[in-house]
Order: C-alpha cells, then structure tokens, then sequence
C-alpha cells in the first residue's frame, strides 16, 4: 500500500478512534491500580449473513496498521481533558502509552465460520481494552463485504465481476475499506481509482451517460471513445434506445475498428431494462454482425440472486458490475462480531472466564485457544475444532468434538487425513512479526478456500451448517462453568 493512501490506518492520532466506554474503563483501571492486570480477549461474530454458509475474513492488515501506529497524539490529550472528566496524572499516562500486547489471528481471505476465535489479543487489560472498537470496526466490515463479494462471485460462477460501489459506499472510508475487502472476495477491479493506488487492484470502468449526451450523436459519441481507448474500448448502449440505436451504433463502431486494423474484442455495457432480455439480443445481432465472442456487461442494481436468475433464464451476459448491494452489503449491513474477554492471568496460571446468559447460544467459550481445521482424503474442510491453547490436538483419523451449546454431548468425526492450527502469531510485544500480506495472495487465499469448500456450503439459499466442535477438554470445562457460573 502506498504511503499517503494508506493515512487513515497508520497514521498516528487513531487512538480516539474509540468508544467512549472504552476511555473511562481505562481510566477506572488506572484509578484501581489494575492496568497491569494481564487478560486475553477473542474477536468472533455470531451468525452469518442470511443464507450464507461461510464467512471470507478480511481487514486484518487494516487492523495491524492501526496497531502499528498507535498512541495518543498531544491534541488527543488536549481534547480528553477538554472532557474534565480525566485526571492529570492519568492524561499524562495516556501520552506515554505504547501498546505492547501480543495479537494471534487467522490469516486474512481464510474461511470462517460463527463462534470461532478470528482474532486473539493477550496483554494487559488497559491496552486490550482500548483496541475493542478499532478492531471491531475494521474486522466486522471488511469481513463482511469480503463475504457478499463471495457470494455475487459464485454466482457469476468465473465470469468478471467488477466492483462499482465507490458513488454508494458509507463515506470515503467505506469505499476504500470496501473496495478492498471486494477484490479479497473474488472481485477482479474496482472502479475506484484511490483504491487501485493503494492496494494495486486492477482499476476498470467505461464511460456514463453524459460522455453520450454531450455529443451530437450517439454514433460520435462512440467514435470518439473508440478514437481515445481503442484497446478498452466498452461502449454504453443504453442512453437512448439499446435495440434501435445503441446496438446498431455500436456494432457500426466495431466494424470500423476492425477496418482500421484495431482487432479488438467487441464490449457492451447494458445498465438498464431487462438485462437478460436484452443480452440475448446484443449477442444476436453481435455475431450475426460478424462480431464473434462479444463482451456483454451487465449492470444496474445488481446482486447474487439477480446474477444467478439471469444465468437460469440463459442471458448472454458474462462480466458483471456489482455496486450498492456490494459495497453496503445491503441485505445484511453489519456483521454481528464481538470482543469478548476468555481469560485472566492470576500471577500462576491463565484463569478461563465465561459469559453465562439465559440464551445458551449466547454464552461465550472460555480459555485461551488454538483452532484447529480437519481436512478430508480430498483435502476439503471437514470440521473445525477449538482446543485449549496448551492442548494437544489429534492429527488425522477419528475425532471428537462438543456441541458448543450443548457442551456435555460428544460428537465424533471420520476420515480426518489433515489438521491445521488456524491462529498465527502476527504481533509480538506491540511490534508486527507476520509478514505484510500481498492483496493479490489473499484474494488467492479466498478463491483455493472457497473452491475446497463442498458445494452443500455453498448454496446461495439453504447451505448446510459447518460444524464447529469444542474439544473435550473445553466441553467439559465451559459444562461445569454453566452450572457454576458465578465460580463460587
């Protein structure tokens, strides 16, 4: 990422990026002489967006970033006192500050599922607490969109998906952010260009409506696109009448290309009407033109069910550009991940801590954990298991695993052939020691991942339930916990 676009994470002055709570408790622990009181915190979410099976994980080079950089800045202290809320002495702590926990996580573009540990910090109670919101924002969102971008590629089933939510985001931020999460998705560009600078995502666009209007003809128009971009040369049809004018235009501007010697692939973009319909059409009179194998784009409010719709009513269209329902993820805006604490450290030993609520579904998993993916004979996931950090966990064949919300029944696997430790260490003592992840790899990551996935999680409606086990060893611990939760 370069430099100056890459601000808004690493620059200095993002410790206020924060909930106020988050402030307070801090200065309650400093008063309380706790701060140095060593914890551990798990970043999950609960549930899926509707109807998907799987989650991709994206934003954790975001988060790192942040990381990185992190400490309050003079006119963050300013600002805080401005509050008359803080002690002078705790003011002055705050500058001094610099976090030094230690971060493990699942690498970015992994596939995840409810309830499972994405990201795991250790440290001291006062600097874990603060990160809460950051991490929070950054992981939940990008997660998010990184998952819808999934979901709009399996429909498209390989065709080009390019993203165009710039103009729809939530702000600039949500754009960048998005674009970003989108291409980890599956997405192969972005219409947005600061994008493109910051992360090296292959930009793509065509021209709008106006470049059409503001001519004296829709066939100039397209002369004069085709004179300036002849080798990405995407026509608009739609701005007048797609069948009885734009087509017919577009088809005369092809052919004179051709004449010229430019022999490029003819492209279509139809961003209004039945797309379908119309696709049908365009590729008729297309071929029949002598136009063979054209591009035809479509656009327009488009979505994973919309994509998948016109692939069953046979449409001819075979690159897509996906915006607003992209970019906002607009079924399902947010992405329900929490911050829960798992363990305190007592001077000997890492104490598990659990959240206990009348909701069993809800009640947390204790202890701090490794993750553990089973893979099958034909290397396709088989289940996911959370183990005790200190456990040591069965390689291949049988397994056996807890229900997590009901902790006392045991569950057993066949056919393991592989397993694989999900959490890495990606920051030690305040300082990054993984590696900064190519953009291109992660998406790289997502596609093998999603690939290896069986089909049954998969479906765009109705996916089957990827099972994530307790191991014995947690089962039993989080059973008695639930039946003395208060520990006395």
């Amino acid at each position: 990422m370069n430099g100056r676009t890459q601000a808004w994470f690493n620059r200095e002055g993002l410790a206020l990026l924060t909930d106020f709570y988050e402030i307070t408790m801090m200065a309650g622990y400093w008063k309380e002489g706790r701060t140095g009181q060593r914890v551990s915190f798990d970043y999950f979410f609960r549930s899926l967006p509707p109807h998907a099976g799987f989650a991709v994980t994206a934003g954790l080079e975001s988060f790192l970033d942040y990381l990185e950089h992190l400490r309050f800045e003079e006119d963050d202290i300013e600002y805080l006192r401005s509050l008359k809320m803080f002690d002078e002495a705790f003011l002055a702590f705050l500058g001094a500050f610099r976090p030094a926990f230690d971060v493990n996580a699942i690498q970015e573009g992994s596939l995840v599922f409810p309830f499972e540990p994405v990201v795991q910090l250790e440290g001291t109670i006062f600097e874990t607490q603060l990160v809460e919101t950051a991490l929070l924002n950054l992981i939940n969102y990008q997660t998010l969109i990184a998952t819808k971008a999934a979901r709009v590629c399996q429909a498209a089933n390989g065709e080009p998906v390019m993203e165009f939510g710039l103009r729809r985001a939530h702000g600039p931020d949500g754009g960048l952010s998005g674009s970003r999460a989108a291409y980890i998705g599956g997405c192969t560009s972005t219409s947005n260009v600061l994008a493109g600078k910051a992360y090296g995502i292959p930009v793509a666009g065509t021209h709008a409506h106006s470049w059409v209007m503001s001519f004296g003809s829709e066939l100039e128009a397209f002369r004069a696109f085709a004179r300036q971009y002849p080798e990405r040369c995407v026509l608009l049809v739609d701005t007048y009448d797609t069948v009885k004018s734009g087509l017919p235009n577009a088809i005369q501007v092809f052919k004179e290309m051709r004449e010229r010697g430019v022999n490029i692939r003819p492209a279509i973009r139809l961003d209004s009407g039945d797309l379908a319909k119309l696709s049908k059409i365009a590729y008729r009179m297309m071929t029949e033109a002598g136009l063979e194998n054209p591009i035809i784009v479509g656009s327009n409010d488009l979505d994973e069910d919309l994509i998948a719709d016109m692939k069953r009513q046979g449409a001819k269209l075979n690159a897509w550009g996906v915006g607003t329902h992209l970019i906002t993820a607009y079924d399902a805006p947010a992405l329900n991940g929490v911050y829960k604490l798992v363990a305190v450290w007592d001077g000997q030993a890492w104490q598990p801590r659990m959240k206990t609520t009348s909701n069993i579904e809800k009640a947390t998993d204790p202890g701090r954990k490794q993750l553990v993916r089973y893979y099958d004979a034909e290397g396709n996931p088989l289940c996911d298991i959370m183990y005790l950090a200190e456990e040591q966990y069965q390689e291949r064949g049988g397994i056996e695993g807890r229900l997590r919300a009901q902790p006392h029944v045991k569950i057993r696997k066949t056919g393991a052939m592989k397993a694989e430790p999900l959490l890495q260490p990606v920051f030690r003592n305040g300082r990054r020691v993984s590696a900064r992840q190519d953009i291109h790899a992660l998406r790289e990551r997502a596609r093998t991942s999603i690939a290896a996935l069986p089909d049954e999680y998969k479906r765009l409606r109705n996916p089957e339930i990827y099972q994530v086990l307790l191991s014995n060893q947690i089962g039993e611990l989080k059973d008695a916990m639930l039946s003395n939760p208060d520990g006395a």
